[in-house]
């Protein structure tokens, strides 16, 4: 694995080694805090950095952000901001953004599965123009197969040019400005940012195994709920601008099978001689589940276009 060197570090203008921060979510991660503090200081110290460390303690039960104040007591490079509850890996990474105006986050995880070293290297490939540097895990993985087919069909849907959508991260933080993340959308956020314009690079980085502590996505619900979300962003971005072309389309479809299945009962019913209800039955139940759509079109496209206003009016009064 290529890490920077302290000859490389020469090649980083001040401004990269200074204006950003690093943000780093821990929920229950206190066994890891110590090292977590070391680790960082060392890294800092070796490439002379003074950007910022921003721990968001995320409603931890064992004194995770306690800890971590005390490790960093004498550090005047780190705080530690807190939540009153769990709210989730999104909210932590926005609350740490929205108390920072360095131009540059690093987004790093507190487990040290990545090492602090991997900083340096996020700001370089930063500093050579994508807006967005994301990291290609390489080494043991005891979820890679679950990763490997999110990866999978994130790109195909997405058209995303990198590999590994869910690891370290480096990026503009004017980004997190314009695009909107619900909660655990974080994980969908080089796919939002990518969409709106923003250009993507990637780099491998090594994966560690984790020190202490225990993983805080496991199980078959995170499956589910991480399915669930691809289906909601694979949504928002082909239809949120035009919902008429979704709702209308199928509304209109609705209706001509309706129209057809009337003409074949109307035909039954005045030439044959005789009727069949259920298909009056079915012709009433398409033919207002047809129009019902089309009407939720236009009020779609109606809230899309002031959505679109808000937004607009949000971006001239920054």
């Amino acid at each position: 694995m290529n890490q920077l060197t302290q000859e490389d570090d020469m090649r980083l203008s001040p401004k990269a080694l200074q204006d950003f921060a690093v943000v780093i979510p821990a929920f229950n991660e206190a066994p890891v805090i110590p090292a977590l503090i070391a680790e960082l200081r060392e890294t800092f110290k070796s490439f002379d950095m003074t950007g910022e460390i921003i721990i968001v303690d995320d409603g931890s039960t064992d004194g995770t952000g306690d800890l971590a104040e005390k490790e960093a007591c004498d550090w005047n490079l780190v705080r530690v901001l807190k939540h009153r509850a769990n709210l989730g890996k999104t909210e932590a990474i926005l609350t740490a953004v929205r108390s920072t105006k360095r131009t540059f986050i690093v987004l790093f995880d507190a487990d040290l599965q990545h090492l602090p070293d991997e900083i340096p290297r996020f700001l370089e490939k930063l500093h050579e123009g994508p807006d967005i540097v994301t990291g290609r895990k390489i080494g043991a993985y005891n979820k890679a197969v679950v990763s490997t087919i999110y990866n999978v069909i994130s790109r195909s849907i997405f058209r995303v040019p990198v590999n590994d959508l869910n690891s370290m991260k480096a990026f503009r933080r004017e980004i997190l400005d314009e695009i909107h993340l619900r909660h655990d959308w974080h994980r969908f956020f080089v796919v939002l940012a990518y969409a709106r314009g923003y250009s993507v690079s990637e780099i491998d980085i090594e994966l560690h195994p984790r020190r202490a502590g225990t993983s805080k996505y496991r199980g078959l619900f995170r499956i589910v709920v991480g399915v669930m979300d691809l289906m909601s962003i694979w949504f928002l971005l082909l239809f949120s601008r035009k919902p008429l072309i979704l709702f209308g389309f199928s509304g209109l479809f609705l209706i001509g099978i309706g129209i057809i299945l009337g003409g074949i009962t109307f035909y039954f019913r005045f030439v044959e001689g005789f009727g069949f209800r259920p298909f009056l039955y079915l012709v009433i139940l398409l033919e207002t589940v047809g129009f019902l759509l089309v009407g939720f079109g236009f009020i779609a496209e109606m809230i899309a276009n002031l959505r679109e206003e808000v937004r607009s009016l949000r971006n001239n009064s920054r």
